[in-house]
């Protein structure tokens, strides 16, 4: 390791600081016109830095030849609320109107490329039709998650009647802008063991964190640690793109930590936390002083309890080399996953076309029953029974045997014994956070860390984010939930990184997820526990429909397969405030979507 991603070294400083338009115009200037200099706090010392006197934005047209103008139609071709897909010759750009305003931003969605034109336009934003992210139409700036990047945003003009959008050929093709942040270039003031913010985890939680501080004109030290021997990574794509390289799936490259100084600390994990001291102590002795702290560190995979547990070939997908480890294993082979959660499903749909067998064991008489209730997982299983996964549900692993030190059984309680060259343990997951038992920070009884609104824990400058904490939901009254999702693991991450810069920003994000199973999708949008009805739209059989899952007279999620956007519909609902009834969607009438309900 070297570089940005090892134990930092301490050299003299200078710090050039590129702060957002936003917060540059709220600067005030000194006597002798020059912008006054910017303070921050360093572990109580406060410390001055200049802006640099150049531009804060550069002109995204400043090369004649990178830029495009068009003419793409006519003023009367597009109402207000609509959008279209234009052509300018060298690229695509996405067309809105709305207030008797035109804008044009980028048509695809950074994440996964998903068309916006596809997607719900409402009250200045546009939300992807896939996985639920917002950018603004007026920025292109990106509202809500997941992914990192934002959309390029290309100047509009009307002439004669005519709409004419200039774009640079660079943005057109990309379809994505990386926002502007700050950097910190070196490090004067810190020593070996000292950093102003401390992140441990480096998953989405963690690394979204980073960048807001970034491009909020945080210029001091950020240190990201992680147990891990990569970068962030896209962890969703382990069970659902399982021969995925790490380097295919980082969610930045190694440049773009150098470049904006966030300091990657890799196999590192931290024991202990002294709060009182503000010091974290690594597993190997190693100390370092922080300033601000954000715990990120996600769960555990909870293992099997049978004899032969610990055997080759058993693996918990925790990493890259995991599950590329576990795709080269089961090509033609006999393969038995244990437990049918988002997990172990996707793993088996993976396989199902690779291996000679997969057989999927499970507690429960259908898949998805707690989650998405028993008529839609009684779908999906017989999907999966169409694609050749065998169930045996309502039993458990009782023992794994083995021959010349490898799997070769798995034997459950009901006495059944299945043939297995690898297996796959998908039972759930615990919180990361046993080295913070002694620490003060507030955990509950399952071991979740608790926070408030603001992503803060109860001791002062410690935050958490991510899977492993509960949090106040709005969308359900404030209750604290646990919600381990990839999208709100993003938001987690931001809300903490403007509060520790004293923003008093509280979160009211509502849950958005998806599972992708033999190349079809669920679309899943709210908070559904304790759900105690569902209300199916659609055909299940041909996997063509909508459930809406109740409590009492209200509507708390929503899910759906071949029915786009309307997930994304319920979900910009649902962010307005506006309560769904039982009543509004055992009818079929969907015009509580644009406008009618509470």
């Amino acid at each position: 390791m070297g570089g940005c991603f090892s134990k930092p070294k301490p050299v003299e400083v200078k710090i050039e600081v590129v702060i957002p338009e936003k917060e540059r115009s709220k600067e005030e200037m000194s006597p002798n016109g020059k912008a006054s200099p910017l303070i921050y706090k360093v572990n109580g010392t406060a410390r001055h830095y200049h802006l640099e006197e150049h531009p804060i934005a550069s002109n995204p047209y400043h090369n004649p030849k990178d830029v495009v103008e068009a003419s793409v139609c006519h003023v009367k071709d597009l109402e207000n609320g609509q959008m279209r897909e234009v052509d300018l010759g060298c690229g695509k750009a996405l067309l809105i109107k709305e207030g008797g305003e035109f804008h044009a931003v980028g048509h695809k969605c950074p994440h996964y490329g998903a068309p916006l034109v596809k997607g719900v336009l409402s009250k200045g934003r546009v939300r992807c039709p896939w996985h639920g992210a917002c950018f603004n139409i007026s920025t292109g700036d990106i509202e809500d998650f997941p992914g990192l990047d934002s959309l390029p945003r290309f100047q509009v003009k009307i002439e004669k009647e005519k709409v004419y959008i200039r774009a640079s050929k660079q943005a057109l093709q990309t379809q994505r802008r990386t926002k502007m942040m700050a950097k910190c270039i070196s490090l004067s003031n810190y020593n070996l063991s000292s950093t102003n913010v401390l992140i441990i985890g480096a998953g989405a939680a963690g690394l979204v964190c980073a960048e807001t501080l970034r491009q909020e004109g945080f210029s001091d030290r950020i240190v990201m640690c992680t147990m891990d021997r990569h970068l962030p990574y896209d962890r969703p794509k382990l069970s659902k793109s399982m021969d995925s390289h790490p380097e295919q799936i980082a969610l930045r490259p190694k440049e773009f930590f150098c470049t904006y100084d966030i300091e990657v600390l890799t196999e590192m994990q931290v024991a202990a936390v002294d709060v009182k001291s503000k010091i974290a102590v690594f597993k190997d002795g190693f100390k370092m002083e922080y300033n601000k702290l954000l715990i990120a560190t996600g769960n555990t995979p909870k293992t099997l309890s049978c004899k032969g547990k610990e055997m080759e070939n058993v693996f918990n997908i925790r990493t890259p080399e995991d599950a590329n480890r576990v795709v080269k294993l089961a090509t033609s082979k006999n393969v038995v996953i244990v437990g049918a959660s988002f997990l172990g499903m996707e793993v088996a749909a993976y396989l199902a076309e690779r291996a000679h067998s997969v057989s999927l064991v499970e507690l429960e008489h259908v898949p998805f029953k707690k989650f998405f209730g028993e008529r839609v997982g009684r779908a999906v299983m017989k999907m999966f029974e169409n694609n050749r996964v065998k169930f045996y549900m309502q039993t458990e692993v009782s023992e794994l045997r083995e021959q010349e030190g490898k799997l070769k059984e798995v034997v459950l309680k009901s006495g059944k014994v299945l043939r297995a060259d690898v297996c796959v343990v998908g039972v759930g997951a615990v919180p990361a956070t046993g080295f913070l038992r002694q620490s003060g920070i507030n955990i509950d009884s399952k071991g979740f860390i608790v926070v408030n609104k603001m992503m803060q824990t109860n001791i002062p400058g410690v935050f958490a984010a991510g899977d492993a904490v509960t949090f106040p939901l709005a969308l359900r009254n404030n209750k604290k939930v646990n919600v381990p999702h990839w999208q709100m693991a993003h938001m987690h991450g931001r809300i903490a990184a403007l509060n520790m810069l004293a923003h008093g920003t509280e979160i009211s994000t509502v849950p958005y997820l998806w599972t992708a199973m033999f190349g079809k999708s669920i679309r899943y949008v709210g908070h559904g526990e304790g759900f105690d009805d569902v209300v199916i739209q659609g055909d299940l059989d041909e996997l063509k429909f909508v459930a809406f899952y109740t409590k009492s007279d209200e509507v708390v999620a929503v899910a759906s397969m071949n029915y786009d956007p309307i997930v994304s519909k319920v979900a910009e609902v649902l962010a307005a405030g506006r309560t769904i009834r039982k009543r509004d969607v055992e009818t079929g009438d969907m015009s509580w979507l644009t406008g009618k309900g509470t």
